[in-house]
């Protein structure tokens, strides 16, 4: 969304960004490398041409998915859903699931091979590293927003450790820096970077509240804003003509 304002700004009149960050930290970056690596290490890899092998880097996938599901959650939301809980209610002394977090962290992992593909995956993480929008820009954020008209709505979680609420402020003070209207809410949860799924009662108000302000605004009509960049590219495709 922070891309679009700034690559397409006549086209958004609102941005609502929500747990994210100008750019990942190199501890992102670095959990990143370590699912790409597994996914490298299966021998059903194939350097990416599984496909043609008739086989699917399975083991490799469902690593790189129980890495990233540790990052979504909270140290309170994973001690709250599982604790220390034992699957057989004691020890075994084995190798095989014996807690209830490793048994929830293979499910995510196997299920999400089935539904997910290998090197979408790598491609969709490196995309993510190499996200940074004030690249362009000296790193200079505010610069980057400097064209956008858009009104920003950002939101952050408590316990989103993988993209904290002080990510979430730099954006916000890059805004206010470049003068751009901005709402800002942190929002009070245990679920971790996966709260943003979470139909928590003060997200659903803030998010409402916003959407309904933006609901109320007269729509913009005639040859101006949107619609006058509509009638340019159309313009521009009929070769000019009136």
């Amino acid at each position: 969304v922070m891309q679009w304002a700034i690559s397409f700004p006549q086209l958004l009149r609102h941005a609502v960004v929500i747990a994210a960050a100008p750019r990942l930290s190199a501890q992102n970056i670095a959990f990143n490398e370590v699912a790409r690596q597994a996914i490298f290490a299966d021998p059903d890899f194939h350097d990416g041409h599984y496909q043609e092998h008739g086989t699917l880097p399975r083991k490799g996938l469902m690593l790189a998915r129980m890495l990233g599901h540790i990052t979504y959650l909270s140290d309170d939301a994973m001690r709250a859903k599982f604790g220390r809980e034992l699957r057989a209610g004691k020890i075994n002394f084995g190798f095989d699931v014996e807690f209830q977090v490793e048994s929830y962290l293979r499910y995510q992992g196997t299920s999400f091979v089935d539904r997910f593909d290998a090197n979408t995956y790598l491609l969709m993480t490196k995309v993510l590293d190499y996200f940074d929008p004030a690249g362009e820009f000296e790193q200079d954020l505010p610069r980057a927003f400097a064209e956008t008209p858009a009104e920003f709505l950002v939101v952050s979680f408590t316990t989103d450790w993988r993209f904290s609420p002080a990510r979430s402020r730099e954006i916000v003070k890059a805004l206010l820096d470049a003068d751009k209207r901005v709402t800002y809410a942190e929002i009070e949860s245990h679920h971790g970077h996966d709260a943003f799924l979470v139909p928590i009662p003060d997200y659903m108000n803030v998010f409402r509240a916003y959407m309904n302000r933006v609901a109320a605004e007269p729509r913009v009509s005639g040859a101006s804003g949107m619609d006058a960049r509509r009638v340019r590219d159309q313009d521009a495709l009929n070769g000019g003509a009136a």
